[in-house]
Protein backbone atom coordinates (compact mmCIF):
# COMPACT_ATOMS: atom_id res chain seq x y z
CA UNK A 1 0.00 0.00 0.00
CA UNK A 2 1.15 3.54 -0.65
CA UNK A 3 -0.10 4.98 2.67
CA UNK A 4 1.45 3.57 5.85
CA UNK A 5 -1.41 4.96 7.96
CA UNK A 6 -3.98 2.47 6.74
CA UNK A 7 -6.02 2.72 9.91
CA UNK A 8 -6.67 6.39 9.12
CA UNK A 9 -8.01 5.52 5.67
CA UNK A 10 -10.13 2.45 6.34
CA UNK A 11 -12.53 1.30 8.99
CA UNK A 12 -12.42 -2.39 9.74
CA UNK A 13 -15.82 -2.99 8.15
CA UNK A 14 -14.93 -1.12 4.96
CA UNK A 15 -11.58 -2.88 4.72
CA UNK A 16 -13.39 -6.22 4.84
CA UNK A 17 -15.88 -5.01 2.21
CA UNK A 18 -13.09 -4.07 -0.19
CA UNK A 19 -11.22 -7.32 0.38
CA UNK A 20 -14.40 -9.37 0.00
CA UNK A 21 -15.25 -7.58 -3.23
CA UNK A 22 -11.84 -8.26 -4.74
CA UNK A 23 -11.85 -11.90 -3.64
CA UNK A 24 -15.29 -12.39 -5.24
CA UNK A 25 -13.97 -11.14 -8.57
CA UNK A 26 -10.65 -13.01 -8.40
CA UNK A 27 -12.21 -16.38 -7.53
CA UNK A 28 -15.08 -15.91 -9.98
CA UNK A 29 -12.64 -15.27 -12.81
CA UNK A 30 -10.53 -18.27 -11.83
CA UNK A 31 -13.66 -20.41 -11.92
CA UNK A 32 -14.62 -19.03 -15.33
CA UNK A 33 -11.20 -20.03 -16.69
CA UNK A 34 -11.75 -23.53 -15.32
CA UNK A 35 -15.24 -23.77 -16.82
CA UNK A 36 -13.92 -22.50 -20.14
CA UNK A 37 -11.47 -25.39 -20.21
CA UNK A 38 -14.41 -27.73 -19.61
CA UNK A 39 -16.29 -26.16 -22.57
CA UNK A 40 -19.04 -24.96 -20.24
CA UNK A 41 -18.34 -21.37 -21.28
CA UNK A 42 -17.81 -20.72 -24.97
CA UNK A 43 -16.87 -17.79 -27.19
CA UNK A 44 -14.56 -15.00 -26.08
CA UNK A 45 -13.54 -14.66 -22.43
CA UNK A 46 -11.45 -11.76 -21.08
CA UNK A 47 -10.47 -12.14 -17.43
CA UNK A 48 -10.09 -9.28 -14.94
CA UNK A 49 -7.52 -10.99 -12.71
CA UNK A 50 -5.07 -8.40 -11.38
CA UNK A 51 -7.33 -5.39 -11.94
CA UNK A 52 -9.85 -6.06 -9.16
CA UNK A 53 -9.02 -2.96 -7.11
CA UNK A 54 -10.36 -0.64 -9.78
CA UNK A 55 -13.85 -2.11 -10.07
CA UNK A 56 -14.33 -2.57 -6.34
CA UNK A 57 -13.04 0.86 -5.33
CA UNK A 58 -14.79 2.76 -8.11
CA UNK A 59 -18.19 1.19 -7.46
CA UNK A 60 -17.84 1.98 -3.77
CA UNK A 61 -17.56 5.65 -4.68
CA UNK A 62 -20.64 5.73 -6.95
CA UNK A 63 -24.31 6.11 -6.09
CA UNK A 64 -26.99 3.64 -7.21
CA UNK A 65 -28.49 6.34 -9.43
CA UNK A 66 -25.21 6.78 -11.34
CA UNK A 67 -24.67 5.00 -14.65
CA UNK A 68 -21.83 2.63 -15.48
CA UNK A 69 -20.49 1.84 -18.96
CA UNK A 70 -18.02 -1.03 -19.23
CA UNK A 71 -15.80 -2.85 -21.70
CA UNK A 72 -15.58 -6.46 -22.89
CA UNK A 73 -13.50 -7.17 -19.73
CA UNK A 74 -16.66 -6.52 -17.74
CA UNK A 75 -17.18 -9.35 -15.23
CA UNK A 76 -15.47 -7.50 -12.39
CA UNK A 77 -17.40 -4.30 -13.04
CA UNK A 78 -20.71 -6.18 -13.12
CA UNK A 79 -20.10 -8.06 -9.89
CA UNK A 80 -18.85 -4.96 -8.08
CA UNK A 81 -21.86 -3.00 -9.31
CA UNK A 82 -24.18 -5.48 -7.63
CA UNK A 83 -25.43 -7.68 -10.45
CA UNK A 84 -26.02 -11.07 -8.87
CA UNK A 85 -23.34 -13.70 -9.43
CA UNK A 86 -26.08 -16.12 -10.44
CA UNK A 87 -27.19 -13.85 -13.27
CA UNK A 88 -23.62 -13.23 -14.42
CA UNK A 89 -22.68 -16.92 -14.39
CA UNK A 90 -25.87 -17.89 -16.20
CA UNK A 91 -25.00 -15.34 -18.87
CA UNK A 92 -21.57 -16.92 -19.20
CA UNK A 93 -23.34 -20.20 -19.90
CA UNK A 94 -25.68 -18.55 -22.40
CA UNK A 95 -28.77 -19.44 -20.37
CA UNK A 96 -32.03 -17.50 -20.50
CA UNK A 97 -31.76 -16.55 -16.80
CA UNK A 98 -28.54 -14.64 -17.49
CA UNK A 99 -28.48 -10.88 -16.99
CA UNK A 100 -28.69 -10.40 -20.78
CA UNK A 101 -31.07 -13.28 -21.34
CA UNK A 102 -28.25 -15.54 -22.45
CA UNK A 103 -27.79 -13.55 -25.65
CA UNK A 104 -24.80 -11.46 -24.70
CA UNK A 105 -22.39 -13.78 -23.03
CA UNK A 106 -19.13 -12.71 -21.42
CA UNK A 107 -18.67 -9.45 -23.31
CA UNK A 108 -22.22 -8.10 -23.11
CA UNK A 109 -23.31 -8.13 -19.48
CA UNK A 110 -26.18 -5.68 -18.96
CA UNK A 111 -28.57 -4.76 -16.18
CA UNK A 112 -30.90 -1.78 -16.49
CA UNK A 113 -31.99 -2.00 -12.83
CA UNK A 114 -28.47 -1.22 -11.63
CA UNK A 115 -27.87 1.22 -14.52
CA UNK A 116 -25.12 -1.03 -15.86
CA UNK A 117 -25.07 -0.31 -19.59
CA UNK A 118 -22.63 -2.97 -20.83
CA UNK A 119 -20.37 -4.79 -21.56
CA UNK A 120 -19.33 -3.56 -25.02
CA UNK A 121 -17.34 -5.72 -27.44
CA UNK A 122 -16.22 -2.77 -29.57
CA UNK A 123 -12.94 -1.19 -28.42
CA UNK A 124 -13.82 2.36 -27.37
CA UNK A 125 -17.50 1.75 -28.16
CA UNK A 126 -18.65 2.66 -24.66
CA UNK A 127 -17.18 6.17 -24.73
CA UNK A 128 -19.85 7.81 -26.93
CA UNK A 129 -22.54 5.91 -25.01
CA UNK A 130 -21.29 7.49 -21.81
CA UNK A 131 -21.35 10.92 -23.44
CA UNK A 132 -24.97 10.31 -24.44
CA UNK A 133 -25.94 9.22 -20.93
CA UNK A 134 -24.20 12.26 -19.48
CA UNK A 135 -25.94 14.56 -21.92
CA UNK A 136 -29.33 13.06 -21.03
CA UNK A 137 -28.70 13.57 -17.32
CA UNK A 138 -27.62 17.17 -17.88
CA UNK A 139 -30.62 17.98 -20.09
CA UNK A 140 -32.98 16.46 -17.51
CA UNK A 141 -31.34 18.36 -14.66
CA UNK A 142 -30.34 15.20 -12.79
CA UNK A 143 -27.30 15.07 -10.49
CA UNK A 144 -26.16 11.66 -11.73
CA UNK A 145 -22.63 10.79 -12.81
CA UNK A 146 -21.79 8.39 -15.62
CA UNK A 147 -18.66 6.32 -14.98
CA UNK A 148 -17.08 5.06 -18.19
CA UNK A 149 -14.45 2.31 -18.06
CA UNK A 150 -12.14 1.62 -21.00
CA UNK A 151 -8.66 0.27 -21.66
CA UNK A 152 -5.50 1.92 -22.91
CA UNK A 153 -6.15 0.48 -26.38
CA UNK A 154 -9.31 2.59 -26.68
CA UNK A 155 -7.24 5.76 -26.47
CA UNK A 156 -6.06 5.13 -30.04
CA UNK A 157 -9.64 5.10 -31.35
CA UNK A 158 -11.42 8.05 -32.89
CA UNK A 159 -14.31 7.67 -30.43
CA UNK A 160 -11.95 8.55 -27.59
CA UNK A 161 -11.04 11.94 -29.02
CA UNK A 162 -14.57 12.74 -30.16
CA UNK A 163 -15.95 11.82 -26.73
CA UNK A 164 -13.32 13.84 -24.86
CA UNK A 165 -14.05 16.85 -27.03
CA UNK A 166 -17.84 16.73 -26.67
CA UNK A 167 -17.75 16.01 -22.95
CA UNK A 168 -15.45 18.99 -22.41
CA UNK A 169 -17.38 21.34 -24.72
CA UNK A 170 -20.71 20.54 -23.10
CA UNK A 171 -19.33 20.12 -19.55
CA UNK A 172 -21.00 16.75 -19.20
CA UNK A 173 -21.16 14.81 -15.90
CA UNK A 174 -18.95 11.95 -17.06
CA UNK A 175 -16.05 10.35 -15.19
CA UNK A 176 -13.69 8.66 -17.64
CA UNK A 177 -11.80 5.75 -16.05
CA UNK A 178 -8.96 4.43 -18.19
CA UNK A 179 -7.75 1.01 -17.02
CA UNK A 180 -4.23 1.19 -18.38
CA UNK A 181 -2.81 -2.34 -18.24
CA UNK A 182 0.01 -1.37 -20.64
CA UNK A 183 -0.95 -3.81 -23.39
CA UNK A 184 -3.70 -3.18 -25.94
CA UNK A 185 -4.31 -6.84 -26.73
CA UNK A 186 -0.76 -7.87 -27.65
CA UNK A 187 0.91 -4.52 -28.27
CA UNK A 188 2.85 -2.71 -25.55
CA UNK A 189 1.79 0.87 -24.88
CA UNK A 190 5.15 2.35 -25.89
CA UNK A 191 4.97 0.55 -29.24
CA UNK A 192 1.55 1.98 -30.07
CA UNK A 193 1.39 5.45 -28.49
CA UNK A 194 3.86 8.27 -29.01
CA UNK A 195 2.59 9.84 -25.76
CA UNK A 196 2.42 7.15 -23.09
CA UNK A 197 1.07 9.49 -20.39
CA UNK A 198 -2.60 8.85 -21.12
CA UNK A 199 -3.80 11.41 -18.60
CA UNK A 200 -1.98 14.06 -20.63
CA UNK A 201 -4.22 13.27 -23.59
CA UNK A 202 -7.29 14.10 -21.51
CA UNK A 203 -5.71 17.30 -20.24
CA UNK A 204 -5.18 18.37 -23.85
CA UNK A 205 -8.99 18.67 -23.99
CA UNK A 206 -8.92 20.78 -20.80
CA UNK A 207 -10.35 17.94 -18.75
CA UNK A 208 -8.95 17.61 -15.21
CA UNK A 209 -6.95 14.39 -15.19
CA UNK A 210 -4.51 12.45 -13.05
CA UNK A 211 -2.74 9.10 -12.99
CA UNK A 212 -3.41 6.75 -10.07
CA UNK A 213 -1.87 3.48 -8.86
CA UNK A 214 -4.58 1.09 -9.99
CA UNK A 215 -3.17 -1.72 -7.85
CA UNK A 216 -3.85 0.22 -4.63
CA UNK A 217 -7.53 -0.06 -3.74
CA UNK A 218 -7.42 2.82 -1.25
CA UNK A 219 -5.70 5.13 -3.74
CA UNK A 220 -8.30 4.30 -6.39
CA UNK A 221 -11.22 4.86 -4.04
CA UNK A 222 -9.88 8.21 -2.83
CA UNK A 223 -9.26 9.43 -6.37
CA UNK A 224 -12.64 8.28 -7.65
CA UNK A 225 -14.50 9.80 -4.69
CA UNK A 226 -12.84 13.16 -5.26
CA UNK A 227 -13.51 13.07 -8.99
CA UNK A 228 -17.13 11.96 -8.55
CA UNK A 229 -17.75 14.79 -6.08
CA UNK A 230 -16.36 17.34 -8.53
CA UNK A 231 -18.35 16.00 -11.46
CA UNK A 232 -21.56 15.84 -9.41
CA UNK A 233 -21.02 19.43 -8.28
CA UNK A 234 -21.10 20.59 -11.91
CA UNK A 235 -17.37 20.85 -12.64
CA UNK A 236 -17.71 18.95 -15.90
CA UNK A 237 -15.97 15.74 -16.94
CA UNK A 238 -12.97 14.32 -15.10
CA UNK A 239 -10.45 11.69 -16.12
CA UNK A 240 -8.48 9.11 -14.15
CA UNK A 241 -5.75 6.96 -15.64
CA UNK A 242 -5.64 3.88 -13.43
CA UNK A 243 -2.32 2.11 -13.95
CA UNK A 244 -2.82 -1.61 -13.50
CA UNK A 245 -1.87 -4.96 -15.02
CA UNK A 246 -3.73 -8.07 -16.12
CA UNK A 247 -2.14 -11.24 -14.82
CA UNK A 248 -3.67 -13.46 -17.48
CA UNK A 249 -3.51 -13.25 -21.27
CA UNK A 250 -5.69 -10.78 -23.16
CA UNK A 251 -8.27 -13.50 -23.73
CA UNK A 252 -8.49 -17.26 -23.53
CA UNK A 253 -7.43 -17.41 -27.20
CA UNK A 254 -4.22 -15.46 -26.54
CA UNK A 255 -0.93 -17.38 -26.23
CA UNK A 256 0.56 -14.37 -24.37
CA UNK A 257 3.92 -14.54 -26.16
CA UNK A 258 4.52 -10.78 -26.20
CA UNK A 259 5.22 -10.30 -22.45
CA UNK A 260 8.29 -11.36 -20.54
CA UNK A 261 7.39 -13.88 -17.84
CA UNK A 262 9.58 -12.09 -15.29
CA UNK A 263 7.59 -8.92 -15.92
CA UNK A 264 4.32 -10.72 -15.25
CA UNK A 265 5.67 -12.27 -12.04
CA UNK A 266 6.94 -8.90 -10.84
CA UNK A 267 3.50 -7.36 -11.33
CA UNK A 268 1.81 -10.26 -9.55
CA UNK A 269 3.78 -9.37 -6.42
CA UNK A 270 2.18 -5.90 -6.65
CA UNK A 271 -1.33 -7.29 -7.08
CA UNK A 272 -4.19 -5.52 -5.30
CA UNK A 273 -5.11 -8.50 -3.12
CA UNK A 274 -1.50 -9.56 -2.62
CA UNK A 275 -0.58 -6.15 -1.20
CA UNK A 276 -3.81 -5.36 0.66
CA UNK A 277 -3.93 -8.49 2.81
CA UNK A 278 -0.55 -8.08 4.56
CA UNK A 279 -1.21 -4.35 5.00
CA UNK A 280 -4.56 -5.04 6.67
CA UNK A 281 -2.97 -7.69 8.88
CA UNK A 282 -0.18 -5.34 9.91
CA UNK A 283 -2.73 -2.64 10.73
CA UNK A 284 -4.76 -5.08 12.82
CA UNK A 285 -7.82 -4.72 10.59
CA UNK A 286 -8.06 -8.38 9.57
CA UNK A 287 -6.68 -11.73 10.72
CA UNK A 288 -6.21 -15.16 9.15
CA UNK A 289 -9.51 -16.43 10.51
CA UNK A 290 -11.46 -13.60 8.87
CA UNK A 291 -9.66 -14.12 5.56
CA UNK A 292 -10.55 -17.82 5.69
CA UNK A 293 -14.16 -16.89 6.43
CA UNK A 294 -14.28 -14.58 3.41
CA UNK A 295 -12.74 -17.24 1.19
CA UNK A 296 -15.31 -19.81 2.32
CA UNK A 297 -18.18 -17.40 1.72
CA UNK A 298 -16.90 -16.61 -1.77
CA UNK A 299 -16.41 -20.30 -2.59
CA UNK A 300 -19.98 -21.05 -1.50
CA UNK A 301 -21.36 -18.18 -3.59
CA UNK A 302 -19.47 -19.34 -6.68
CA UNK A 303 -20.58 -22.95 -6.20
CA UNK A 304 -24.20 -21.78 -5.94
CA UNK A 305 -23.82 -19.65 -9.08
CA UNK A 306 -22.40 -22.57 -11.06
CA UNK A 307 -25.26 -24.81 -9.88
CA UNK A 308 -27.75 -22.10 -10.85
CA UNK A 309 -26.25 -21.80 -14.33
CA UNK A 310 -26.05 -25.56 -14.82
CA UNK A 311 -29.73 -26.02 -13.92
CA UNK A 312 -31.02 -23.00 -15.83
CA UNK A 313 -32.97 -23.44 -19.05
CA UNK A 314 -31.82 -22.58 -22.54
CA UNK A 315 -33.92 -20.12 -24.50
CA UNK A 316 -36.52 -22.06 -26.54
CA UNK A 317 -35.61 -22.40 -30.20
CA UNK A 318 -38.91 -20.84 -31.27
CA UNK A 319 -37.95 -17.61 -29.46
CA UNK A 320 -34.49 -17.18 -30.98
CA UNK A 321 -35.71 -14.63 -33.54
CA UNK A 322 -37.35 -12.49 -30.87
CA UNK A 323 -35.89 -8.95 -30.84
CA UNK A 324 -33.76 -9.72 -33.90
CA UNK A 325 -34.00 -7.12 -36.67
CA UNK A 326 -33.77 -8.47 -40.19
CA UNK A 327 -35.03 -7.32 -43.59
CA UNK A 328 -38.29 -8.74 -44.83
CA UNK A 329 -37.81 -11.66 -47.22
CA UNK A 330 -38.27 -10.72 -50.86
Amino acid sequence: MTDPSLEALLSRSHALELLHGMLRIRRFEEKCAELYGQLKIRGFLHLYIGEEAIAVAAMAALEKSDAVVSTYRDHGHALARGISMNAVMAEMYGKRTGCSGGRGGSMHLFDAASRFYGGNAIVGGGLPLAVGLGLADKMQGRSNVTACFFGDGAVAEGEFHESMNLAALWRLPVLFLCENNYYAMGTALERAQSETDISAKARSYRIPAEAVDGMDVTAVEQAVRQAVAAVRAGAGPHFLELRTYRFRAHSMFDADLYRDKDEVEAWKKKGPIETLVPSLQQAGLVDDEEIDRLERAVAEEIAAAVAFAEQAEWEPVEQLLRDVCAPEPQ
